[in-house]
């Protein structure tokens, strides 16, 4: 199942409680939108999915890897722009780590390991 398809499931639950009540909001047929979450939206007609999309506030974002911006995506991006240098500096530095930890276990399990080999860790008091 893709993405789009799980946030889409994800965010009806959220905002509406069930697939029923959602498609009788949006006037798409029950059965095209279970059919669209069960088997991916690839099957679905373009206009059905931007519609729902539209309707539960999510945003695609075009791009090699589509991206699909829901609340708490379009939160942390809005977070992330107030944040000074230093900071935006800090959270690319953990997500690196993070992508390096859901992607090569062992070139994280190396960084682990020389980030405890590390005695004296300069701290600095404000």
């Amino acid at each position: 199942m893709n993405e789009l398809t799980k946030l889409l499931k994800t965010e009806i639950k959220k905002q509406f409680r069930s697939v029923r009540q959602f498609s009788m909001y949006i006037g798409v047929p029950q059965s095209t939108i279970i059919t669209a979450l069960q088997k991916g939206v690839g099957g679905t007609s373009f206009e059905t999915v931007m519609h729902m999309c539209e309707v539960l506030n999510i945003k695609p974002v075009p791009g090699d890897n589509p991206v699909f911006l829901d609340g708490e995506k379009r939160e942390l991006l809005d977070r992330y722009a107030r944040l000074d240098d230093a900071g935006k500096k800090a959270v690319r530095a953990l997500a690196a780590v993070e992508y390096l930890r859901v992607t090569d276990e062992e070139a994280y399990a190396e960084f682990s390991r020389k980030l405890a080999s590390v005695d004296d860790v300069p701290v600095t008091e404000d």
